[in-house]
């Protein structure tokens, strides 16, 4: 496989939040990874720091963003990077960026999805309640 044109480097001033390889069950039948896969995966990603910021669980509300830039394969070593990019009262977004590398004897990156999502804090009853200040 030869690098693409837009080769990049993982983020290094980033959080790195998640790391998996997908494998042959997470497939569609075009031999790509099933679009829903990885939104599942960034959406477990983006509730980290969610959670931490909220400093109880969440949930998730919006999906303001999602954009998918290329395929992901089996046997891509995909990262999710996110960020907490803004809190409300009682909810927080997130911005996850998706990278994968690819290729054994010539591995390269590509950012392969970008989203932005949002999750309310909730309370043990399930409902709403604010988030702490920092």
């Amino acid at each position: 496989m030869t690098p693409p044109v837009e080769n990049i480097s993982l983020p290094d001033d980033k959080f790195l939040t998640l790391r998996v390889v997908p494998m042959p069950g997470d497939l569609n039948p075009s031999g790509d990874v099933f679009g829903g896969w990885i939104m599942s995966m960034v959406d477990i990603a983006g509730a980290i720091p969610a959670n931490r910021r909220a400093k109880s669980r969440v949930a998730t509300v919006a999906v303001n963003s999602f954009v998918f830039k290329q395929p992901v394969s089996v046997g891509d070593l995909v990262s999710f990077y996110a960020r907490v990019v803004a809190t409300g009262r009682t909810s927080v977004t997130v911005d996850v960026e998706v990278y994968a590398e690819r290729g054994h004897a010539n591995p390269f990156v590509v950012k392969v999805t970008e989203a932005k999502l949002t999750y309310v804090a909730m309370d043990e009853k399930g409902g709403k309640r604010p988030i702490p200040a920092e």
